[in-house]
């Protein structure tokens, strides 16, 4: 035996003996702990859907008539289809996306809230109202509304009146709501967007890009559903007039849910669309289109492109355990993991079965450790590129163990690391 094995043994029977004196053999023997497990491999994804039966290349999307497009999964945010998506143009009435995201935080923050009573101001009236060339709502001016059938008004009437009092209602003027359209931009990630005001009319230094916008769109489907919602509406009436919603996709294909059009003589007519089918959510850009009919047509034809060429698997839901893993000086020896939201992917048809799962943790994990608490991550690989990765969470906290336990747990992990 050599000098380490017999100092290390020496050691062991040391430590051993205080325990057998302290609190009897049975003790010692029962917390003598189990060989150290491997790191777990991740669950075998649940197939929320059957393998597609179709693997051919995905075929090239459909032609269409726009200065710059752009199709994206909304899952994940990558481009599926794409032509000049980071091109500079004028968004429009798309840009009341962007308003509705504000508004939507700002009552989020408690700052503004939905039974606030808008004025329509004649400043907003005399630019957006009835009297302009552009789309109205309708409000009386100097007359007042609560706030969420004002912002209906914008959203689904496109009112520029209406994106103008909701403006100076939130932020006190159109300059600094438009200082917090540009924040709140860039907290989202809107790389090549600048705002200049509410509503979308032309105005210098007012830009976007198609690939912009769907993020945009993207955000406000997730961050504040309610919010979203209010673009399905397909008609509003405010007084005596009933307007319908200008985005025609409402009446042609019941999975579509939204989001916005857009259309003056600079921008061309343009349409952000999204549309739900199963759990896969697809989002459609269409800036700079001939004609309304166009832009419906080509965004109708985009969506059903890539409905038909990608499919979206829900691989790992929040209820389920996907590995379980050593927990060093803890009440329990092991933690379950899990992911904090549902963790989907979207792929080419045909390639559901070569998913590569894999899973990153610590070597080793001492308690105490929250519920909730972020330890390693569960990643998905497709052709040798991640396409989706998650934290992974504990699913329950683990408390400290007692004294004698953290003792003990403590020689191990000295034992082991040797």
């Amino acid at each position: 035996m050599t000098l380490r094995s017999t100092s290390r043994a020496a050691a062991f029977a040391a430590l051993t003996s205080a325990f057998l004196v302290t609190l009897g053999a049975g003790f010692a023997s029962a917390q003598t702990p189990a060989a150290k497990p491997a790191t777990a491999a991740p669950a075998t994804p649940a197939a929320a859907l059957p393998p597609a039966s179709d693997s051919l290349p995905v075929p090239p999307p459909p032609q269409i008539q726009g200065t710059a497009w752009v199709l994206i999964d909304a899952v994940s945010g990558n481009i599926l289809a794409s032509h000049n998506p980071d091109l500079r143009v004028e968004p429009a009435s798309i840009t009341k996306v962007m308003t509705s995201y504000v508004i939507a935080a700002e009552l989020k923050g408690g700052k503004v809230k939905d039974t606030d009573q808008v004025m329509m101001t004649e400043n907003a009236w005399r630019k957006g109202g009835a009297a302009t060339d552009g789309s109205y709502s309708g409000f009386a001016v100097n007359q007042t509304a609560p706030l969420v059938e004002m912002e209906k008004g914008m959203v689904v009437q496109s009112g520029n009146d209406a994106a103008i009092a909701l403006a100076e209602h939130v932020a006190g003027s159109e300059d600094a709501f438009a200082a917090l359209m540009n924040q709140y931009a860039a907290r989202i990630g809107l790389k090549n967007s600048h705002f200049m005001n509410p509503h979308g009319l032309s105005q210098e230094n007012h830009y976007s890009t198609a690939h912009d916008l769907a993020l945009l769109g993207r955000a406000l489907i997730h961050d504040f559903p309610v919010a979203y919602s209010y673009n399905k509406i397909k008609e509003l009436k405010v007084g005596p007039i009933t307007q319908p919603n200008r985005n025609l996709l409402l009446w042609r294909d019941n999975t579509v849910d939204g989001i916005k059009t857009g259309h003056h003589s600079k921008a061309g007519y343009c349409l952000m669309a999204s549309a739900l089918r199963g759990d896969q959510r697809l989002i459609s850009v269409v800036m700079g289109s001939t004609s309304e009919a166009q832009r419906a047509t080509d965004s109708q034809a985009l969506l059903n492109w890539g409905f038909r060429f990608y499919e979206t698997h829900k691989l790992y839901d929040t209820s389920k355990v996907i590995a379980q893993q050593k927990v060093w000086k803890g009440q329990t020896a092991q933690v379950q993991l899990g992911v904090a939201e549902p963790l989907l992917v979207t792929v080419p048809r045909g390639k559901y079965a070569q998913l590569k799962p894999s899973m990153d943790v610590p070597k080793s994990l001492v308690a105490p450790i929250k519920k909730g608490q972020a330890i390693g991550t569960v990643k998905v690989m497709l052709d040798g590129k991640v396409i989706a990765q998650r934290p992974l969470v504990a699913m329950a906290a683990v408390e400290e163990g007692g004294f004698f336990k953290r003792l003990w747990d403590e020689f191990w992990m000295w034992w082991e690391s040797e």
